[in-house]
């Protein structure tokens, strides 16, 4: 059962379903998500600044934005990759979560704006992520406190591209106290129960969301790629410790707690924690469901665990 506050946008969801996204093209529904975020977000949350800027990578140069809160602690600097199913999304659509977690957690936040599909199919977001957590790793002084702990965070489509970079530098001692998965997606297959009982009215359609997999991936066809799919890499030792999020009425909880467990399985450091009764994308409802702040104040408290660990 849905949160209360939730079941009137549940309701609508299935009542009115959404519009296929093949109905649009992908700048427009870009817009639209744009201007949703824009609509939903609310009061926005003090910090002491915000900047906008460029990460400049070898051929390439990817936009950014850095968020300082107003108690910079300095213990931490938290790389964030936004979700959108690979195809939607950017710094402005989580502007407002962004502020919310580094407000919350002390921490900076530097945001990055990393390559969509269609424009830029598979592997494309995925070497971004890799080379940014590279760049940002053996430059941290730049971006923070030369003594702060590095955390990778992403949620839904940045969740995946945040265990996939975790998962391809964990040989490199580039010194990740924390990887952060908040309710991700690791596939297109998408066969789970969860995504079964919750495939259609809880604000993340399944059958989209494998449509935004097919733009994607462009002609990629190989789904048990580790890159594609990350529940299939066959050795995970050494990965950073973990903080998954998952959601209870989400289709994408049950793949999320099974890469958990995998992560578990070759001896990293997991803590898994779920939200009762709510939805794909719960942490940009908060003015909805005012609970939510709780669970960002559970996963601050989380990731301050980690990082006072990595520092002793």
């Amino acid at each position: 059962m849905v949160h209360p506050a939730l079941e009137p946008y549940v309701r609508a969801a299935k009542d009115r379903p959404a519009p296929h996204p093949s109905t649009m093209s992908a700048l427009e529904r870009r817009t639209a998500l744009r201007d949703g975020a824009r609509a939903m977000r609310g009061e926005l949350e003090p910090v002491a600044a915000v900047v906008d800027g460029e990460i400049s990578l070898e051929d390439r140069t990817l936009g950014s934005r850095m968020y300082v809160p107003l108690r910079d602690e300095g213990k931490a600097l938290v790389l964030f990759f936004h979700g959108g199913g690979f195809i939607l999304g950017d710094l402005e659509t989580h502007d407002a979560l962004c502020r919310r977690l580094s407000a919350d957690t002390g921490m900076r936040f530097l945001a990055v704006d990393y390559r969509l599909a269609p424009e830029h199919p598979f592997p494309a977001s995925v070497n971004d992520a890799v080379d940014v957590v590279r760049h940002v790793a053996s430059n941290i002084a730049k971006y923070a406190n030369p003594d702060a702990e590095l955390i990778v965070m992403g949620d839904s489509a940045g969740a995946a591209l945040v265990a996939v970079a975790s998962a391809l530098t964990r040989q490199e001692n580039l010194g990740i106290a924390a990887q952060v998965l908040i309710y991700p997606t690791l596939g297109p297959e998408v066969v789970t129960q969860s995504s079964h009982t919750y495939a259609t009215g809880y604000l993340l359609e399944v059958e989209h969301l494998r449509y935004d997999y097919a733009q994607y991936l462009g002609e990629w066809s190989d789904h048990t790629d580790p890159r594609v799919t990350p529940l299939m890499f066959d050795d995970l030792s050494g990965a950073p410790p973990a903080i998954v999020v998952v959601a209870q009425c989400d289709p994408l909880r049950d793949e999320a707690v099974a890469y958990a467990g995998l992560l578990e399985h070759f001896g990293v450091r997991v803590e898994l924690l779920e939200a009762e009764d709510m939805v794909h994308g719960f942490l940009d409802l908060a003015p909805l469901v005012p609970e939510t702040l709780k669970i960002v104040d559970d996963l601050a408290t989380h990731m301050h665990r980690y990082v006072e660990h990595a520092s002793s």
